[in-house]
């Protein structure tokens, strides 16, 4: 229960104030779009959505942990969609992300977005990498090796 607490309120201050609070600051006072606009904004939105909670589920279930740097997995998690990507609950904020954008047709909700990706890459690539390598060691390394940093990779075909 204890995890499971934990969990929420991180979710509630960071992800939630990321990706949920600030796009509705930036939105204030636009209409959101209609039609089929809005249904892909929705499916974004969702899709982003359920990325997230799948891996913290992960994380909680299997890694014994939470997003939260300071309460990070006690295990290293490479089960779920951390087979395809790395880093899935970044992209699962960054698709909620360009949801709002969508959903309101906004350029600052664009330009926050993308300030938002250089962030996350910037974390990533100078705390987190680091960070799980002295945690994991050759595990993570074998890992890293065998799944890209964010979006899946194209399997090649063996040649006939």
């Amino acid at each position: 229960m204890m995890l499971f607490l934990k969990n929420l309120l991180f979710t509630l201050v960071v992800p939630g104030t990321i990706g949920v609070y600030v796009p509705l600051v930036f939105a204030r006072g636009r209409s959101p779009a209609s039609g089929l606009v809005f249904l892909l904004a929705l499916a974004l939105l969702a899709t982003g959505g359920v990325i997230y909670a799948w891996c913290v589920w992960d994380f909680a279930v299997f890694g014994r942990g939470t997003p939260a740097p300071i309460d990070a997995p006690k295990k290293l998690v490479i089960r779920g969609l951390y087979r395809y990507t790395r880093n899935p609950i970044y992209v699962g904020v960054l698709t909620v992300l360009l949801g709002w954008a969508v959903m309101f047709r906004g350029m600052a909700l664009l330009i926050y977005a993308c300030c938002v990706t250089i962030c996350f890459h910037l974390f990533v690539v100078l705390y987190e990498e680091r960070h799980l390598h002295k945690e994991f060691g050759g595990e993570y390394d074998n890992y890293r090796n065998r799944v890209s940093r964010w979006l899946p990779r194209l399997r090649r075909r063996p040649a006939a």
